[in-house]
């Protein structure tokens, strides 16, 4: 009987030392689990900050201003267009 009991107890001990390899584990996962979720809530609003940073950045305001400013662009007008023609060649007859 005592053998049974003896036997028993080992089961006993090893199943609650499993037991809290498992719930450290778990812990462990879960704390994981929070950590990249948060991270991906960092990601997100990084993403939504460069996305209107983006959009500022294209705004046609602000690239004309830069045209204008940097290139020394200036916007088209009849006054300083050059039309060019375009004349076909005449072919040259060969005997």
């Amino acid at each position: 009987m005592t053998r049974v009991n003896l036997l028993l107890l080992m089961g006993v001990i090893a199943t609650a030392l499993y037991l809290v390899h498992v719930q450290y584990e778990s812990r462990q996962l879960v704390a994981q689990i929070e950590r990249a979720q948060s991270e991906a809530r960092r990601l997100e609003d990084e993403h939504d900050q460069l996305q209107s940073a983006k959009r500022t950045q294209a705004a046609s305001l602000r690239v004309e201003k830069l045209a204008k400013e940097k290139l020394n662009m200036r916007l088209a007008t009849p006054a300083i267009t050059n039309y060019v023609t375009y004349t076909p060649a005449v072919l040259e007859s060969r005997p």
